[in-house]
């Protein structure tokens, strides 16, 4: 069967291939992986042109560098890698509400979709706040064997069970 026609991948696989990526990533751009900077450089690109000297002239800007760089292209590769893989797997589309979202917080798609935009925007803060996201610090930053990435990986995961706990407390899978 061909890899990238198969459902899901060999956890193991994807982390010997997020390894090379990483390599890759060290010695042809001499920077760690990661995509948070992406959505701050987009949000630039967008903001300048209808302010373009608001751009030029903010501090946290001028620091980020507003440009399309190698980050950008990794999470425009996520985007197109994560659709191509859905075409090529011919996997069925899931339920637009899983079961058991549904169960907890009804069957309201546009209530789905809002928990979803407002949980990305969390995310996205907390990882502006945080100075990078999950590939910066946990996956580079692991790699590097950095405190900070372990103790982020440590964070992260206790974070999701607990959110995941209140949120779905009774809740049917």
């Amino acid at each position: 069967m061909n890899l990238l026609s198969k459902n899901r991948w060999s956890p193991y696989l994807a982390g010997a291939l997020l390894g090379v990526l990483s390599w890759f990533a060290f010695l042809t751009a001499g920077v760690p992986l990661g995509v948070s900077s992406t959505f701050v450089r987009t949000a630039g690109m967008i903001e300048s042109t209808v302010a373009p000297d608001h751009v030029r002239d903010n501090a946290y800007f001028a620091a980020t560098k507003v440009k399309l760089d190698w980050e950008w292209m990794i999470a425009a590769g996520i985007l197109i890698g994560a659709y191509l893989s859905s075409k090529l797997s011919k996997e069925p589309k899931g339920d637009e509400v899983p079961q058991l979202w549904a169960s907890r917080f009804g069957p309201s798609r546009g209530r789905r979709m809002l928990g979803a935009f407002l949980g990305g925007l969390v995310l996205i803060f907390g990882a502006r706040l945080a100075g990078g996201c999950t590939s910066g610090h946990g996956l580079s930053g692991s790699m590097q064997l950095a405190v900070s990435g372990w103790a982020f990986f440590a964070c992260i995961f206790a974070s999701g069970v607990a959110t995941a706990t209140l949120l779905y407390r009774g809740g049917k899978s």
